[in-house]
């Protein structure tokens, strides 16, 4: 196995068609096709299926190709720091649930690499999608969060997926609202004390079932429930209509607003944070350099 073989299988997905990649890779098609079957051979795998429209990536093909990406990924890096002579482009993806820190951790990721190009992606989703995203190596890591309420199911989901969490951190529930709500004075709050006031959570559409809410204690019955998509609305709505959500105590002031707060909530709770990956899959550069942006964010 060669580092140009892995080239050639990481463009031939990107096309999924053999033709296009050997126009890309400048080389010819049948040279092409035979540095794929001698790879597929001497790995005993199969990485793709061949028809006559095109190619498509198969299961096992799609852990080798993560696997090979993280290889070359690798590979660039060193001859960049080594040689000098060659241009980055980073390409890495999370998906995550509605945190603050998991922003910054990307914008510091980014930041960390002087690249002239680069594809990064964060989406904030359902937790479904989230591990969905993960197990099909859309994203490389997902961000979620462990409670005594859903751990047990999410983790059984996880191991039937392959998939492994590792903890951040854990933290204390907290009661997210306005500075100019009624409560705000409060040392502390109990759910008996929100449940006049609006309830705001994010919307999980068919998975909206406790084990998938991104809001801890969301079994616990509200008279006003409203139900929102993306972190800004959930904010203006809170601020304009007195209402509270339940998350960590993780304040960022820039991406929340100053007219935001945190009360911890007066519950024997518990939220793990922490990420998900394939299991036994290495990490590669970026990930690792997110994760350590990650933990650093969460703890300040």
């Amino acid at each position: 196995m060669t580092l140009q073989q892995l080239k050639y299988v990481i463009t031939i997905s990107k096309t999924l068609n053999i033709t296009q990649a050997a126009e890309q890779l400048f080389v010819s098609q049948p040279n092409l096709t035979k540095a794929l079957n001698e790879l597929e051979k001497e790995m005993n795998i199969k990485i793709f299926n061949r028809t006559n429209k095109g190619v498509t990536v198969t299961r096992d093909g799609d852990t080798f190709l993560a696997y090979a990406r993280q290889v070359i990924e690798q590979a660039e890096y060193m001859e960049e720091v080594y040689k000098g002579d060659l241009i980055q482009n980073p390409v890495f993806s999370v998906s995550c649930q509605h945190y603050s820190f998991a922003v910054e951790a990307m914008i510091d990721t980014i930041n960390s690499f002087d690249a002239n190009k680069y594809n990064f992606t964060l989406r904030e989703t359902q937790t479904h999608e989230i591990i969905e995203d993960v197990t099909s190596l859309r994203s490389e890591l997902g961000i979620i969060y462990l409670s005594s309420q859903n751990e047990d199911i999410i983790l059984n989901i996880l191991k039937k997926n392959n998939l492994e969490f590792t903890e951040v951190l854990t933290c204390k529930p907290h009661v997210f609202l306005s500075h100019t709500h009624p409560l705000s004075d409060k040392k502390s709050l109990t759910i008996k004390e929100l449940e006049n006031y609006p309830y705001l959570c994010f919307e999980q559409g068919e998975y909206n079932s406790v084990y998938f809410s991104e809001e801890i204690l969301s079994s616990v019955t509200k008279s006003k429930t409203i139900k929102v998509r993306d972190r800004a609305t959930m904010t203006n709505m809170i601020v304009g209509l007195n209402g509270y959500t339940v998350c960590s105590g993780i304040n960022n002031v820039s991406f929340n607003g100053s007219n935001m707060i945190a009360i911890p909530l007066n519950e024997n709770e518990y939220m793990k944070i922490g990420y998900i990956k394939p299991l036994r899959m290495p990490l590669g550069l970026y990930a690792t350099t997110y994760i350590n942006n990650l933990k650093r964010r969460a703890q300040n």
